[in-house]
């Protein structure tokens, strides 16, 4: 039976993993800050599905926050068959007047913990010569974006990253995909403190469940990338190859700046 470690685990898209995988039979190690969340997804999924789940409950912004992980799993003497970077955050806002310490958060979640955890387990995937890894990004990723800048670049540096590795990693049989989905039913634009008018407003086009299915059938597959939202997702990704960056960047600013 093999075993997946899922970071981000106890809500959004990170649980609807959890869930997918359990139903296929595939023991888990889910890790994020909230113990009480966690420990009632873990017990709900070892009574449904009978498997293992472990529990790592850690804030990965924290200082050595990988080690932790990392050193939990060699002593439960776990083997990571299947690495999911899925916890990730956003802030919305004119980037000169937010919190400056949560931006720096942001990129160490999203950037510096994926790299991290992905640079810890690759190895031991690549001496067994199989394993597989998926970095969750975004659609957010294809283009620049104001008053959400860090979190756009963060997500483009796991888009540009997870490609490379893919490439890097064939011959060793490892599979590196990332998932990029479109505006999802997920709590983000709440976390990220979006203004109620522009939160409303965004389709939430793409349901955890779908993000986890079409990851799942791409990773299969051998793919290095999947959107999911269906066509208007797809459409987003493609615009800075017909409109002149200055130009997108200009609309974009206008299109999330709040009233």
């Amino acid at each position: 039976m093999s075993t997946a470690l899922i970071t981000g685990a106890s809500g959004g898209i990170g649980k609807a993993f959890a869930e997918e995988l359990a139903k296929r039979n595939t023991n888990l190690v889910l890790v994020a800050r909230s113990e009480e969340k966690l420990k009632e997804l873990a017990s709900q999924l070892q009574e449904q599905h009978k498997i293992k789940v472990d529990v790592i409950v850690q804030d990965l912004t924290e200082i050595g926050a990988t080690d932790v992980v990392f050193n939990a799993t060699k002593e439960k003497e776990l083997t990571i068959d299947l690495l999911i970077n899925n916890a990730g955050f956003g802030d919305y806002g004119d980037f000169a007047d937010r919190d400056g310490e949560r931006q720096v958060k942001i990129v160490q979640l999203n950037v510096l913990a994926l790299v991290d955890l992905t640079h810890k387990f690759l190895p031991l995937m690549r001496q067994r010569r199989s394993g597989s890894i998926i970095n969750v990004a975004s659609i957010a990723g294809f283009q620049p974006i104001p008053y959400i800048s860090v979190y756009a670049a963060s997500k483009a540096f796991v888009i540009s990253f997870s490609e490379a590795l893919w490439a890097e990693n064939r011959s060793y049989n490892v599979r590196v995909l990332v998932s990029c989905p479109g505006p999802t039913e997920t709590n983000f634009f709440t976390e990220a403190k979006f203004p109620p008018a522009l939160a409303s407003s965004a389709s939430k086009i793409a349901s955890p469940e779908e993000v986890v299915r079409d990851s799942l059938k791409a990773l299969e597959r051998g793919q290095q990338i999947v959107v999911s939202g269906g066509i208007a997702s797809q459409l987003i990704t493609r615009l800075g190859r017909f409109v002149p960056r200055k130009t997108l960047v200009t609309l974009l600013e206008k299109q999330f700046k709040a009233d």
